[in-house]
């Protein structure tokens, strides 16, 4: 796969998943910034890290105008930052509208934001591709985390609605749905018990944990040329416990 010259945005990019992803498509050739909340612990992996709070809508204004002086624009995003492994499972009336509306807000206002933000420079270039990060969570009706299920639920519609608006731009909108992916966060989460996570792998047909590196292959091909004609449609990559 070839993708020299390309800009690639990866947000959340600092640990887990999106660390993960953005390494492998530095493999791409593409020009691969990693942005997070947070500081990256490593700064040797080839991509280009920059520390910004994407939840407000004029602080992602400024980070992607940034990028475009820098850069030009954008030509890959994936949306990967999102509340997930710092959340404590728990039944939905024990739930506050408080931490509800933070999820909620974290995990669909920071997507829309960015995506609106680099729609623009695609569409004038008619080719840019979204990948979003959704959950298998959405597919199986998994219960004590109401709130985070629902808000990649909403990812999943967003990528279907988003992907018919912007198929005339030569935009492709795409998702990939993980299951329990252990990361540094949810180890350091006593929520998630040995017995918990072992359950887990016990309901997947391929039985093992699953790890940030097992999504990257799904995102290279849904930014390759291999995925072209593909758009609107979300990847489930969790061993096999989820069928769809």
């Amino acid at each position: 796969m070839n993708l020299n010259g390309k800009i690639a945005v990866v947000t959340g990019a600092a640990t887990g998943i999106g660390a993960a992803i953005a390494k492998g498509l530095v493999t791409t050739g593409a020009h691969v910034i990693g942005v997070d909340l947070s500081e990256a612990e490593g700064a040797a992996d080839g991509v280009d890290h920059v520390q910004w709070d994407l939840s407000q809508p004029a602080s992602v204004e400024r980070c992607f105008l940034d990028i475009q002086r820098r850069h030009g624009g954008v030509d890959i995003l994936v949306n990967n930052a999102a509340l997930a492994s710092e959340i404590k499972p728990q039944p939905f009336d024990q739930i506050t509208p408080e931490d509800w509306t933070r999820v909620m807000t974290v995990n669909t206002i920071m997507p829309f934001l960015c995506s609106r933000a680099v729609v623009p420079y695609m569409r004038e270039k008619r080719w840019g591709r979204i990948v979003n990060l959704t959950s298998a969570t959405v597919f199986l009706g998994t219960p004590f985390n109401l709130h985070y299920v629902a808000s990649k639920g909403a990812i999943a519609v967003m990528t279907r609605a988003l992907a018919k608006e912007l198929g005339g731009d030569g935009i492709n909108v795409n998702a990939i749905a993980p299951g329990m992916t252990i990361t540094d966060g949810i180890r350091k989460n006593p929520a998630y018990s040995k017995e918990m996570l072992a359950g887990i792998v016990k309901s997947r047909a391929i039985q093992r944990e699953e790890g940030p590196e097992d999504l990257v292959g799904a995102c290279l091909f849904l930014v390759s040329a291999g995925a072209d004609f593909m758009t609107g449609q979300i990847l489930t990559v969790d061993g096999g416990a989820a069928f769809h």
